[in-house]
This record gives C-alpha cells, structure tokens and sequence, in this order.
C-alpha cells in the first residue's frame, strides 16, 4: 500500500526482499567491479585504469618517469573514485617483481619487498609502463575496444584492453568477492605462446597436448612443484591444489656442521616471517639441531642460512622445515574469471582460446579502422593526382574564385571531386607540385591500394585472423619470452611424522612433580661401580626423577597413572632437552585430572602387536590386559584398570601370554608365579590377588622372568645385587599365586627399603637416578650376584641426604630389544 509522505510516496516493503535485493547488487558490484579479472585481458578494473591512465600521459617505457602521486591522482579523478591507498597499493604490485611474473610498471624508488617491507610513499616514487605492458594497449586508439563514460560521464573508459599479452595466465591474479574467490598462478610467457599456437592449429587438442606446451604454473619467486596430478586437475576443471616447495640445499660447515641454505621461497611467502616462524619453533622445541639462521639475501637473490647443531641429521630437519613451516605449502588453483561480465570457472583450454577469441575480434575491429583510414586516405590521394593532372587549369580556377569556399566548389563542379578531395587540394602546399612530390604521391597511392586489398582479404577470412595472431604470439615470445624459473618434479612420497625424525636412541625422564623430556642416550656416559655419576637434570629442591626409560624415538610410551589410566604419545612428541634441563610439564602433554600422577611408562613399538600388559597395585592385586586394547589411547587417556578405594596402580610391564611374573615388596619379599594363573581381562576390570601383604608392606615392582636373564635389585641407599634365575624359579616351587612369598633380598637400615627389582642381561647396563638430580651409568656384570638373602653391594655413592628413586635398564642390543 503506498502512502502519502511530504509529498512523496512511500511504497512499503518487506524487509527480507530489500536486503536480498541490496545484496545481490552490492555482491555484482564486487563481482564484475572490484575482485575478479576479465578473461580477455587478466586486469580488475583499478589495474587497467591505472594502465590506462599511465598510457593516455604517455608514460611509456621511452619516457622519463613521473611521480607516482600524480598517476595516482589521475586515476582517482578520472576513472576511480575510491581510496589513493588502494589505488597506490594495486600500482605498486604491478612493479613488484616477485608478485607479477612480468611486471607492468616499471618503478623507481623503494617498491617493497619480500620481506613485507611497504613501499615508499607515493610522493617519494616514480613510474612508467614496462614496454611489455605497451603491448596491452597497443592498437587501442583504433576502436579496437569498446569505451563506455566514466563515473561521473565527463570521459570514455575502455572497457577491457586490447592486450597482445595473454596476461591472464602469464601473471595469474587473486582475489576474494561476494561467495567466490579467484587464484589463477602465473605461467611462463614462452610456454602460453607455444601453447595458443598448437591451439590455433588444432582447435580440438586436448589437455595433455596442452600440457606439453604449459608444463605448470611458473612462479616469479622460483621454487619447485612436486606432481602433476594437481596442475592436471586445475587445467581441466578449473580447480586444483599443488605442492610448493623452497629450493634448498645442504652446505658444509667447518668443524664437521652443516648449513640448510634456502634460495628459492614458494610463492607469496614473507622470508621475513618465514624466518621469526623458524626461529620461533626452534625456541619452543618444535625443530630441533639448529644453532643459528642468517639471511644474507642480497640483489642477486635470496640466501637464508641455516646453520646446523653437530651431529645432527641435515635430511631429519629439512623435512622438518617443509612440514611445519611454509617452505612447503599447498596453492589452491580456481580459474575464476569474468566472461561476458559473468564469473565462469575455466579450464586451460578456455582460457586460451577465450584470450584468441578477444585477439580474432581486436584484430578484426582494427582491420576495419585501418581499411576505413586507408580508402580515406586513397580517396583524398586520387583528389591529389586528379589536380596535379590538370594543373593548368586547376590554378587559374582557385585564382578566380573570390573564397576558399567558392574554389572548393568550382573543383567539385569541374572535376567532379567529392568535398574532401577539394578540401585536401587547396590545403596541399605548393612544394607538393614538384615532380618529387608526385612521384611521393604515387608510390604512397599504390602502397595503400596493396594495403588495403591485404586487410580485406584478412577480413574475409578468418583463418589469415588466426595466422595474424600466430604471428603476433610468436613476437611475443621472441620479444619478450625467457626460461621457466619453477622446476617441475615427480609426486612427493608422503611423509609420515616418523619420516621427519631421526630413529635414535632416548632416554626419557620424568620427574615426582611431573616434568618430562628426552634426551639422547650418548648424553650419558658409561661409569664405574660406585661413581658419583653426572648431573642429568636441573630439577627444584622439593623435585627429584621418578621414571626414567630408554626407548627410540618412534617408538610408542604408554603412560600409567596412578588412578589405573593409559595414556599414549609417540616419544617423538615427547619435549627434547639438555642432560641438565628440567623438562617441561607432563600435563601440557596428557589430561590429566587433579591429584592424578603417572606411576609407571612402557616404550613400545608397535601397540597393535600380540602381546599383554601385567599390571601390579599397591594392594597387591594383579591383572592382565591385551595390548592391542590400548591402540585407541591418547592424550586424553582411557582406563587401563578399575581399583579398589585406596589402591594404586604401582606397575606394569609387557609379557608374552606365558611369562613368569615376579611381584616385590618394599620389605624385600618377592613371588614368583606364570602370567598364565591370570585370566585376560577387560580394561575396566579390577584384577586378582597377585600377593598376599604382611602388615605395613605394599608392593613395589613389577618384573617378568623370561630365558636367560638375571633379576637386578636396587635399594633406596643404592645398593643392588644381581640374583641367577635358577634360584628365583626355585621361590616358584610350592607356591601359586596370592601366597606371601619369601625374602629376595636383606632390608637394613643401611640399605634403605627395596626400590625396586628389574630383569637384566649380563652386557645390559643400568642407569640410576637419585632424588637430587644424580645419574649413573653403568655396566650390571660390575654388579656381583648374590644368594636372596643377601643386601648386595654399594653400586651408587647415595649422599646422606638423597636417595635412589628410579632406575632403568639400557638393554644389550638397544636398537632390536623393546622393552
């Protein structure tokens, strides 16, 4: 219902519709006026204002350059009526050569650069076109192109550029509109100009004809794409991602060090940010065995050092870099662009030959003009000749005539002249009646005629068009074509994050107040008996080691709380540290609850293998688990074992399904009975008595019995003896599981309580860890063996103050032995 208003109507209307209706426009304008290229000419609108602003003030590349502050003026009150900044700012990547594979203005001054440094202010910097950008606008002065006004209607606009150049491949474009977004990659001007020709010659070549022509995209900044599947995909659909990856190699150092020396970078990467990211993830751990990074890029190229740890492996941390840094990265091709004023995505095919449809047309409205300017200029050329045939009478006759006009029309009337041909009579100055003059005239007559019959051959057959823009692409190419800068390589072998890490041997460590880390096992040196041993890690006075493992670093650690939940991570994703550093906090790495602490870590290599977990609580319970139902545990963990109030899971270690199981207690008793005696349980299940407790005792470890190995015993004040199988299977006779078992070794004051017992051969070694920080390594055979009722020998010098709290055994083959 309209309704009356001061005057005016005021039709009312739903809301929804109007904001539909205003933001379709508003989506078109950004479309057709702002985000996406013309397909024609590869330009937004502001880039070919600017271009053609910069032509109309004959700033071309033989002209001294002009401030960019009066271009950008131009534009602004000419063509664009939007912001300087956002005019400037599109001018100057235009003069970037690391943005536009052929730069279209030539700059003077700073132009930024790719650091992501801006660009000086536009009062400080000059410009001129490149003469390849002369090859864009080339022939527009010959209604080649339509105009249409400009914003306010006081000027013409063209309305796409007659471009030679298929710039829209050649130099890509990007942007974002309304629901849609455009990143076409750049290409190699020799390849396009081979490839338009094998296309005008066989209009029916199929991608891979194509592709022998256009091997990839050919980025300003170098670099290397690895596969072709992704560049396929893009050339046939419109879509495709690819594979980016810096140019880097390795250098020698002196001193036995390396460098990784980046020379190419992918395309759109800031170096700059590049490096503070590397730096960065070194700081935090994520990369590892780098001392130091230089950038020594200067104007003959870039050259980022990366200077290497000793004895680190060069291959381990470049494929490092490329995962979690942009010297590798994926780039998402959409050939998006605007065709007939509507967005199409398009393959390569249609854009080459949407580019020779634009050329067909420009050549054949130019054919037209130059066929109209010539047989205009023939016509006036024939008037010449007609007058200076009959000289004598055309003088007396302009002589007698009182004005120019009556003369005009006394030679219309005598010779029969068209008006223009009289005009051009009584212009043409005296020294064209010389016989030079004439003969001029008659070598310029019989040119024009030869011209003119080529442009109406042209005109009448399409297929000498199509040899004109052959012919025009192959000046192109020789003129301005050079050699592909990004290598082309087979497929890249997916990587696993094992592949980025180097398979070593680690000792990890955690401590009571739940630090963790690893570190290199050559970090620690082998001792002898009774050594004081090297300080392994810096830990607070109320903190002290608590588990300490050896394991490679792809192997698997299964963490065991206190409260019976498993958690899982790869050693790789375990903190690295010095000998002496602390660590970082084990709950940045596992979710773990309040008051929950880890009590047992087993390395493993493979969770999914046929083997069982025997687990231990304090109480003495016992139970047995499948692996393989911990291969869905991680970070947030799941439940390994239920517990009675009161209980806690104190060990646990991996058996093969008929092991002999050895539960100690910390007053020195042990059992001894075959994992078989317990039943495979589910991971909710609390489990069977394993050792029947006397008053005040609890159990300390947990060992397997298996062929050929030794118990080793270590006790709080660091004393420890090695016990022979035979006599521990002995303990087995007569006894089953839940029993009370017998005295393994002497418990004094002296010796402290029994920390714990572990299974070892004779060419293991062993290495302690005390409360304070100490850690000593040696070999177990310097360990002497002695009867169970024995307290054995002094293997660590314990301070009066410290005491052992966790030890761990360094297998004889550390490389095939999992424990």
């Amino acid at each position: 219902m309209e309704v009356a208003h001061g005057g005016e109507r005021v039709v009312p209307v739903l809301i929804e519709e109007e904001m539909k209706r205003s933001y379709i426009d508003y989506a078109m304008s950004v479309i057709v006026g702002r985000a996406l290229p013309d397909v024609r000419d590869g330009l937004k609108p502001v880039h070919r204002r600017i271009l053609y602003s910069m032509w109309e003030s004959k700033l071309t590349h033989d002209r001294p350059y002009k401030k960019s502050a009066r271009v950008v003026g131009d534009v602004l009150g000419k063509y664009h009526p939007h912001g300087d900044a956002a005019v400037y700012d599109a001018l100057v990547r235009m003069a970037q050569d690391f943005s536009l594979r052929y730069p279209l203005i030539d700059g003077q001054g700073n132009f930024g650069s790719i650091d992501g440094d801006e660009a000086a202010a536009m009062r400080y910097t000059e410009v001129r076109l490149e003469k390849i950008a002369e090859e864009m606008l080339a022939d527009i002065e010959k209604d080649t192109v339509d105009f249409v006004p400009n914003y306010d209607s006081s000027l013409k606009e063209p309305v796409v550029l007659p471009s030679r150049l298929p710039n829209l491949l050649v130099n890509g474009s990007s942007g974002i509109a309304v629901g849609m977004a455009t990143n076409i990659p750049p290409h190699n001007l020799s390849e396009v100009c081979d490839a338009i020709v094998a296309l005008i010659d066989d209009p029916d070549i199929d991608v891979d004809g194509l592709m022998r022509h256009i091997k990839g995209p050919d980025f300003p900044t170098g670099a290397v794409i690895f596969g072709v599947d992704g560049i396929r995909s893009a050339y046939e659909s419109g879509r495709g991602t690819i594979k980016i990856r810096a140019v880097a190699s390795i250098e020698p150092l002196r001193g036995g060090r390396e460098a990784i020396v980046i020379t190419e970078l992918p395309y759109q990467v800031n170096k700059a940010q590049l490096i503070e990211h590397i730096a960065r993830l070194v700081r935090e751990g994520v990369l590892s065995g780098i001392s130091n990074i230089r950038d020594e890029s200067d104007k003959e190229g870039i050259r980022v050092v990366i200077e290497l740890k000793r004895g680190t492996n060069s291959s381990v941390v470049l494929n490092r870099l490329y995962r979690h840094t942009k010297c590798e990265l994926s780039f998402g091709i959409i050939n998006l662009a605007l065709v007939d004023g509507e967005p199409r995505e398009l393959s390569l095919k249609q854009m080459l030959w949407l580019f020779v449809e634009h050329r067909r047309d420009v050549i054949r409205r130019r054919s037209s003009f130059e066929l109209h300017q010539a047989e205009q200029r023939i016509h006036v050329l024939e008037g010449l000749k007609l007058a200076l045939d009959n000289l004598d009478e055309v003088v007396p006759l302009i002589r007698a005539a009182k004005t120019p006009r009556d003369a005009q029309q006394e030679l219309i009337a005598r010779f029969k002249m068209s008006e223009l041909q009289a005009q051009k009579i009584l212009e043409m100055p005296l020294r064209r009646l010389t016989a030079l003059e004439r003969e001029k005239l008659d070598e310029e007559h019989a040119q024009l005629k030869k011209r003119a019959e080529h442009l109406r051959a042209l005109l009448a057959d399409d297929s000498l068009i199509m040899a004109e823009i052959k012919r025009e692409v192959m000046e192109l190419r020789e003129m301005y074509g050079d050699e592909r800068r990004t290598r082309i390589e087979g497929d890249i072998v997916e990587m696993d994050a094992e592949d980025l890490i180097a398979d070593e041997e680690v000792v990890v460590s955690l401590t009571h107040g739940g630090y963790l880390k690893r570190t290199p096992l050559r970090a620690y040196r082998t001792q002898r008996r009774g050594g004081k041993g090297v300080k392994g890690m810096d830990t607070k006075d109320s903190d002290h080691v608590e588990n300490f493992h050896i394991a490679s670093t792809h192997d698997h650690m299964l963490f065991f709380t206190n409260r019976g939940v498993a958690y899982r991570l790869r050693v790789y994703e375990l903190p690295e540290g010095e000998r002496h550093a602390m660590g970082k906090p084990v709950v940045n790495f596992l979710s773990l609850t309040k008051g929950e602490r880890i009590t047992a870590m087993i390395p493993v290599r493979d969770v999914s293998e046929g083997r069982y977990l025997t687990m231990a609580t304090r109480k003495g319970f016992v139970k047995r688990l499948s692996l393989n139902e911990l291969a869905h545990a991680g970070r947030r963990g799941v439940r390994a074992i239920g517990l009675v109030e009161g209980d806690e899971l104190v060990g646990v270690r991996l058996t093969d399904g008929h092991s002999d199981v050895v539960l100690s207690t910390k007053l020195g008793y042990s059992l001894v009975f075959s994992e078989d005696e317990v039943r495979q349980m589910g991971r909710t299940a609390r489990g069977v008595r394993g050792i029947t407790l006397r008053e005040g005792d609890e159990v300390v470890s947990l060992a397997v019995l298996t062929e050929g190995v030794q118990l080793l015993s270590i006790t709080e004040r660091g004393y420890g003896k090695r016990m022979s199988p035979e006599e521990l299977r002995s303990i087995k006779r007569g006894m089953r599981r839940g029993a009370k078992g017998v005295i393994t070794t002497k418990i004094t004051s002296q010796t402290g309580y029994l920390m714990g017992v572990r299974e070892v051969h004779p060419e293991d070694e062993v290495v302690l860890s005390t409360e304070n920080g100490a850690v000593i390594r040696m070999g177990t055979s310097q360990i002497a063996q002695y009867g169970r009722s024995a307290r054995g020998v002094r293997v660590m010098d314990v301070s009066e103050n410290d005491r052992v709290v966790s030890f761990s055994i360094v297998p004889k083959d550390a490389e095939t032995e999992r424990r």
